[in-house]
């Protein structure tokens, strides 16, 4: 686990410009270290909880550094008037941002204090004592409901799903975060017919009445390779339009609006 220091993160990439992970433009804050095992993980590179070397092109790289609150809202704070100018923000992302929901927390409550919006993608897979720490500062959640199913969930992705849905009930009772749910479609393990079933009865038993939907995709395959490790997703076809359209159709069909977005 990493150290619990609100002054100090293990970050391995912030991406300016972004205009995928919330709304208007945004500086994302990739912070490190997961606790979950998903296969078709498109930041593998996120998953340790200590700064990761990989090889690419041949040459060896430290892609993920040590650095201070202050280092980071320096950075954040390069592009306040991109953020001003079209309604945009940061968002903490990973791996999983909850396992530095104090540093996460430090970083947020001081961008609200600057005025800038705030949001965090989370999959949940933490204590609720985690992600307490960061809802305060937080405008936007995204979060990810993946493989409902608690033994399923164990097995494949090393998923808590009781802690999933306890972190995700209290963003939803937070009145000052707006809960954005995403379900990423994954062939084989979320596409399940009676995994999204699931899906679409646990959110209506919450009373959420939108969720977004991202399709699979290949993006991250080659950091596999960087790193060395294999990538079992490779041979995994991309889902049809038509198979897409289907699942949109499913949840709209149980009451529930569902956005396509890509997976980012």
């Amino acid at each position: 686990m990493i150290k619990k220091d609100p002054n100090k993160g293990l970050i391995f990439n912030i991406q300016r410009y972004s205009v995928h992970d919330g709304p208007g433009i945004r500086t994302i804050v990739f912070l490190q270290g997961c606790p979950l095992r998903c296969p078709w993980c498109c930041n593998p590179e996120s998953q340790s909880v200590r700064p990761v070397t990989w090889v690419k092109n041949g040459k060896k790289e430290t892609i993920s550094h040590w650095m201070t609150a202050d280092e980071v809202m320096d950075e954040i704070e390069k592009d306040e008037i991109f953020y001003r100018t079209s309604g945009g923000g940061v968002t903490l992302s990973g791996g999983e941002c909850l396992m530095q929901a104090d540093f996460g927390a430090n970083i947020l409550r001081q961008c609200k204090q600057l005025g800038i919006s705030t949001a965090i993608e989370t999959t949940g897979a933490m204590p609720l004592t985690e992600i307490q720490k960061v809802l305060p500062y937080t405008d936007y959640v995204m979060f990810d409901l993946k493989i409902m199913n608690p033994i399923r969930a164990k097995q494949v992705i090393g998923d808590n799903v009781a802690q999933v849905k306890a972190s995700f009930e209290e963003a939803l009772a937070t009145p000052t975060a707006r809960v954005m749910p995403r379900v990423p479609l994954i062939p084989g393990y979320t596409t399940v017919p009676k995994n999204l079933q699931q899906i679409a009865d646990y959110v209506h038993e919450v009373g959420v009445k939108e969720i977004h939907i991202l399709p699979f995709h290949q993006y991250g395959s080659s950091k596999y390779e960087y790193l060395n490790r294999t990538y079992t997703m490779k041979d995994t076809p991309l889902l049809t339009d038509q198979q897409v359209s289907d699942i949109h159709s499913f949840f709209e069909d149980q009451n529930i609006h569902a956005v396509v977005n890509g997976l980012e």
